[in-house]
């Protein structure tokens, strides 16, 4: 061979060595082919994103649904537009504290937040308490309502995330998987459907569920409560909710007797099912245009609210509709990808009640308009208008996100980033100070 020594034999080539997919690297599974999907930051941008689209798609249907209904009331018709925006800009700093504050934060206040969310529930049953459509789950303050329900939502994810956290390791033994855990969701709901709030209850069973499936929590034992849980919610549903008009939509939508011809009269049981349903099929592939919703004049109850998305179907078409459930699959990507990477047992058991507390509620919202679920009043997350769901829901969203800074290398990353913006800023700001043309000064003879 040319250049080689005298006398020396070339020996075989070494194999180039390659790390195989998934090796660990820093407490992180390195995906080569990923490329930018492994960056340390993806989680936090997808939230950050997702939420805000959401967000802003909530406003413009809030107020497009709800116009219409203002003016008939003699209202202006942005009254609703702007309580919601109001609520937003309220939720916004909100949800930049949460987002900022170490998860440490969180663990400290994890006690704190479950008595006071206890408390505020405990005062549905003072005078403070106020009945709305049969619940009695707000707090009258005279100049506002809080809905105390929501708060108690966030609270109970991040008590449940402390106390399964740091019994990880006993939680084969069924004593240390039941207390305190149990005994605190149990009041926490129990408080609930004491309001006759079934749709917070579900939303509240799914939130404790995926807690207690990311803890590690014995298959047995979770099936065990499925099927209690699946009963005291049935035996309760028929108790507190018997001879009301909830319960006849129950037995209208899965008896299959609703009466569909007199569906125009509103007095039946199935009429917003039915209503919801007409307006996602008069909305088609591209919908009928931004504004131009027929249902919302006045024909679907509650079209800004637990009925938006029977709205965005139809002025948004099917295109709209995937446009929303792909948003809320990014936010449970994002979610699904904390719990991964994260590896503190409190992150991961408090992003995944929250995951499933935010993903599940707009299942069930979208299963109610679309008729696969009896009308159990449950909004739409970020999107319907309320503003306690809507501030509680930035807040908790601004707790994953703070989760996902904290991700291994990700607060590298985004000071990192951070300097490469201010550095681009500089010099664009020195290049543009060259490029002023220099005044010439006048001459003298």
């Amino acid at each position: 061979m040319p250049g080689a020594r005298k006398g020396a034999t070339p020996g075989p080539r070494k194999p180039r060595t390659r790390r195989p997919a998934g090796t660990k690297t820093s407490g992180v599974e390195e995906r080569d082919w990923l490329g930018q999907w492994n960056s340390a930051v993806t989680s936090y941008y997808l939230l950050v994103g997702a939420t805000t689209l959401l967000a802003i798609i909530g406003l413009v249907m809030v107020l497009s649904s709800s116009a219409v209904t203002e003016i008939a009331a003699g209202n202006s018709p942005y009254k609703a537009f702007w309580t919601q925006a109001q609520f937003a800009l309220m939720g916004l700093p909100v949800l930049l504290v949460a987002s900022r504050l170490p998860p440490g934060f969180y663990r400290h206040a994890a006690w704190p937040l479950l008595v006071v969310a206890v408390a505020l529930q405990a005062l549905i049953f003072s005078p403070l308490g106020y009945a709305v459509g049969g619940n009695l789950n707000w707090l009258n303050f005279g100049s506002f309502m809080v809905q105390p329900s929501e708060p108690a939502k966030l609270a109970l994810a991040v008590w449940l995330g402390l106390v399964l956290g740091r019994k990880q390791r006993l939680l084969g033994s069924w004593k240390h998987a039941i207390v305190p855990a149990v005994p605190g969701a149990l009041l926490v709901m129990g408080l609930v459907v004491a309001g006759h709030d079934l749709g917070t209850m579900l939303v509240l069973l799914i939130l404790v569920a995926g807690a207690f499936l990311v803890a590690g929590v014995d298959w047995k034992l979770l099936a065990l409560a499925g099927v209690v849980s699946a009963a005291v919610v049935g035996i309760g549903f028929v108790a507190l909710q018997e001879g009301s008009n909830r319960m006849n939509r129950f037995f209208a939508m899965y008896s299959g007797v609703c009466d569909t011809a007199d569906a125009n009269a509103g007095t039946t049981e199935c009429y917003q099912t039915i209503h919801g349903l007409w307006a996602l099929g008069t909305g088609g592939l591209g919908g009928v245009g931004l504004g131009a919703s027929r249902e919302k004049w006045s024909y679907l109850p509650e079209a800004h609210n637990d009925f938006i998305f029977g709205v965005i179907g139809e002025e948004l078409g099917l295109l709209g509709t995937l446009l929303v459930l792909a948003l809320f699959a990014v936010l449970g990507l994002a979610m699904s990808r904390v719990i991964r990477r994260h590896p503190d047992p409190f992150v991961k058991i408090t992003t995944a009640g929250i995951a499933c507390w935010i993903v599940g509620q707009a299942l069930i919202n979208i299963g109610v308009v679309i008729g696969l679920v009896p009308v159990i009043g449950v909004p739409l997350p970020l999107v319907s208008s309320g503003g306690s769901a809507l501030i509680t829901t930035m807040a908790a969203l601004g707790v994953v996100i703070s989760f996902a800074r904290d991700e291994p290398g990700a607060r590298e990353a985004l000071s990192a980033r951070g300097s490469v913006v201010r550095r681009s800023l500089a010099v664009v700001g020195h290049t543009g100070r060259r490029a002023l043309p220099r005044r010439r000064r006048p001459q003298t003879r």
